[in-house]
C-alpha cells in the first residue's frame, strides 16, 4: 500500500509540472549526450594513440639527381656507401627498434597500393618521384628528434618525414572537440542541477497540504521526501535514455566516419559504448536526485 501511494505521488508530481519536467528531460539528455559524446571521442582518441605509437617511424628520403634541398645539390644523389653508412648508424642507435631500406620501386608499389581508391593522385604522380628511404621503426615514439638530428643534414640525405608530427595534429583537433564538448556538457549538467532544483521546489509548495497532513500523522522525513527524490529519478533516467541514442549515434555516424576517411582499423566495441551509456545513466539519475535532495532539505520543512 505503502508503495502504491509513492509511485501515484510521483507520477502526480511528474503530470502536474509537466511542463517543467519536459525541460529538466530535455536539458539532462543534451547535457549527458555532450558528456557521453566527450567519454567515447576520450577512448576512441585513447585507442588510436596506443595503436600508432606502436606503427610510428621516421622516414629518412635519400637525394637523387632530381632532389632541389640543398644538401642534395651540394653532394648529388646519395651512394650506397652513404646509404651503408647511415643504416649502420641508425642500427646501433639505442632509440631505433628496426631499420628498413626501402628501394624507389618498392615506395612507389606502397604508394600505389595505400591509395589504390585515390585514382587522381595515383595519376599525377609517376614512378621516380619517389625516391628510396629507410623507415626507422623508433623504441620510444617521443625519441624521434635525437634521431632526426643525428642524421638531418648529413650527405646523401634530402629530408626526413615524421608520422608523429602528423599525427599530433589529428589527435590535438581530436581532443580539442572532446574538451569542448565535455566543458559544454559541464555546463548544462550544471543548469540540469538548478533546473531539477527548482522543478522539486514547486511540486513541493504544491503539495504542501499533503505533505503536512503526512507529518501529522507521523509519516518519516525520507517516506515525505520519497515521492519528489523518485520523480527527479525517473526525470533523470528519462533524460539518460534519450542522450543514449545520441552516444549510439555518434559511435555510428561519426567515429566510423573517421576511420573510413584516414582508414584507421581501430573500432571501439559494443562493451565501450555501454560502458559510457552505462555512466550517463547513473549521471543522469544521481545528478536529479542530489540536486533534489539538497532542494527538499532546504525549502521541505519536515
Amino acid at each position: 500500500m505503502r508503495a502504491q501511494f509513492v509511485l501515484s505521488e510521483t507520477w502526480i508530481g511528474l503530470r502536474r509540472n509537466l511542463t517543467m519536467t519536459v525541460a529538466v528531460i530535455t536539458t539532462v539528455a543534451i547535457s549527458l549526450a555532450l558528456f557521453g559524446g566527450g567519454l567515447l571521442i576520450n577512448q576512441q582518441v585513447t585507442e588510436m594513440r596506443r595503436y600508432w605509437d606502436e606503427r610510428i617511424s621516421l622516414t629518412i628520403y635519400m637525394c637523387t639527381d632530381t632532389s632541389l634541398s640543398p644538401t642534395c645539390e651540394e653532394s648529388g644523389a646519395a651512394t650506397d656507401e652513404e646509404r651503408t653508412e647511415i643504416q649502420d648508424d641508425l642500427e646501433g642507435m639505442p632509440q631505433v627498434a628496426n631499420v628498413e631500406y626501402v628501394t624507389a620501386s618498392e615506395a612507389w608499389q606502397d604508394f600505389q597500393e595505400r591509395f589504390s581508391n585515390h585514382d587522381a593522385l595515383v595519376e599525377a604522380a609517376q614512378e621516380g618521384d619517389i625516391p628510396d628511404n629507410f623507415r626507422v621503426q623508433l623504441q620510444d615514439p617521443t625519441q624521434y628528434q635525437e634521431v632526426q638530428d643525428a642524421v638531418q643534414g648529413r650527405p646523401g640525405v634530402d629530408s626526413i618525414s615524421d608520422d608523429q608530427q602528423v599525427l599530433e595534429q589529428f589527435f590535438s583537433l581530436l581532443d580539442g572537440l572532446k574538451w569542448a564538448a565535455l566543458v559544454v556538457s559541464f555546463i548544462q549538467l550544471a543548469a540540469a542541477a538548478l533546473l531539477i532544483g527548482n522543478t522539486i521546489r514547486l511540486s513541493a509548495y504544491s503539495r504542501r497540504r499533503e505533505t503536512g497532513i503526512m507529518r501529522l500523522v507521523g509519516a518519516s522525513n525520507f517516506y515525505i521526501q520519497l515521492p519528489f527524490l523518485l520523480e527527479a529519478a525517473v526525470a533523470g533516467l528519462i533524460g539518460g535514455i534519450f542522450a543514449s541514442g545520441f552516444i549510439v549515434a555518434t559511435r555510428f555516424f561519426l567515429l566510423d566516419r573517421i576511420q573510413d576517411w584516414f582508414q584507421f582499423d581501430i573500432t571501439l566495441g559494443i562493451g565501450a559504448v555501454m560502458y559510457v551509456i552505462g555512466v550517463s545513466l547513473i549521471l543522469g539519475i544521481l545528478l536529479c536526485t542530489v540536486a533534489a535532495f539538497l532542494t527538499l532539505r532546504r525549502y521541505l520543512r519536515v
